[in-house]
C-alpha cells in the first residue's frame, strides 16, 4: 500500500530531532533521514516574470554550488527580522523589482510547490507576474550583485544552453520553461 491509501513509511512517526539552527537553515533528523528545512518558518517566492514575449531571468553566484546561477527572480517570505507576517504575493512583487528592475501590474499565484523533497522541507509560492514595467536597474542589494537577462521566450533554450556551457549553474526550476524543448528532444 501507498502512502496515498493510507500506509506512511516507518519513518514518518519517528520523533523530529534539530541537529543544527542557523538564521536561514535547519538540519534536522526523522528516523533515518536527514533534511534540511528553513528556519523559523521562513517560506520563498519565485516568479516567472513575463515582459512581451520575453522571460527576465537574473544570473548571481550562490555559494553553496561555487558559481553563478541562472534562475529566475525569487526571494525569501517574511526573512526581515519585522517582517514574519509577510504575504507570498508582496514578497514576489519585492523581490522582482529589487532583483530586475521590473514592477508587476499583474500577479497570478499559481500554487505552492517544493524545491527537493528527497531531502529539504522547503517550499515556495511560484508566481506568473505580467503588465510589467521597468522602474529601476535592478541588480538586487549590494552583496547579491545580480545579473538580469531578458530572454525572448522561443529563444530561452539556447539560452540556457550557451550559459551552461559558459559555466554558470541552471536551476531546476528553469525546466517549466525549457519543458516543451526537453520533452520533444530527439536523442542523438
Amino acid at each position: 500500500m501507498s502512502a496515498q491509501e493510507g500506509t506512511l513509511p516507518p519513518d514518518a512517526g519517528a520523533p523530529e530531532e534539530v541537529v543544527w539552527e542557523g538564521r536561514f537553515v535547519t538540519a534536522k533528523k526523522r528516523g533515518r533521514w536527514e533534511y534540511v528545512s528553513r528556519a523559523r518558518g521562513i517560506r520563498a517566492a519565485v516568479i516567472v516574470a513575463i515582459d512581451g514575449g520575453h522571460v527576465i531571468l537574473v544570473e548571481q553566484y550562490r555559494v553553496p554550488m561555487g558559481r553563478a546561477s541562472l534562475e529566475m527572480p525569487a526571494g525569501l517570505v517574511g526573512d526581515g527580522d519585522d517582517d514574519g507576517d509577510e504575504e507570498a504575493e508582496t514578497a514576489a512583487r519585492r523581490e522582482l523589482e529589487e532583483e530586475t528592475g521590473y514592477r508587476a501590474h499583474s500577479i497570478e499565484d499559481c500554487g505552492l510547490f517544493y524545491s527537493s523533497p528527497g531531502m529539504l522541507s522547503e517550499s515556495f509560492h511560484l508566481f506568473r507576474a505580467t503588465e510589467l514595467e521597468r522602474v529601476g536597474d535592478g541588480g538586487g542589494t549590494a552583496s547579491e550583485n545580480i545579473t538580469v537577462h531578458r530572454v525572448a521566450l522561443d529563444e530561452v533554450p539556447a539560452f540556457v544552453e550557451e550559459r551552461r556551457k559558459a559555466g554558470v549553474g541552471i536551476d531546476t526550476k528553469l525546466m517549466l520553461l525549457l519543458g516543451g524543448a526537453i520533452i520533444g528532444r530527439k536523442r542523438a
